[in-house]
């Protein structure tokens, strides 16, 4: 099993619509919050990533809601690698409120791409190795 990663967030009013309610639309950006801090805790940046020529696009997002999150509460974000990359690299993700109360799971799956040649590229062995080295027995 690979590392978790937990990110807490307080929700911003901006975040909400007009009955204090998260708009479903910022999932993406939650996942995203959570996804770039599991990799910080790996070692690895996307800023770093981009300055090596590595881009990594989102090409499939999954969101399943099953409650509601709201103005000004603290939600979770539970993000886990599901499997060592290769050309893609996947993440699992868990969104829990104040109470422990399972908001939302998700799913997102990126491509690795060479930024000159705007083409598919095989996961780094030296992200793999970190990837490895932080696993849970």
């Amino acid at each position: 099993m690979f590392y978790q990663h937990t990110s807490t967030l307080r929700i911003r009013y901006g975040e909400t619509d007009q009955m204090g309610v998260v708009y479903h639309g910022n999932y993406a950006q939650f996942f995203e919050v959570g996804r770039t801090e599991w990799l910080r805790q790996q070692g690895v940046t996307y800023k770093d990533m981009e300055n090596s020529g590595i881009i990594l696009p989102v090409i499939s997002l999954q969101c399943n809601f099953k409650k509601s999150a709201y103005y000004d509460e603290c939600i979770y974000i539970r993000t886990r690698l599901k499997k060592l990359p290769t050309v893609k690299i996947e993440f699992d993700y868990e969104i829990i409120n104040e109470a422990g109360e399972l908001l939302c799971t998700g799913n997102t799956v990126l491509a690795f791409m060479d930024r000159a040649k705007q083409k598919p590229m095989r996961c780094p062995e030296e992200l793999i190795e970190k990837f490895s080295l932080n696993t849970l027995n």
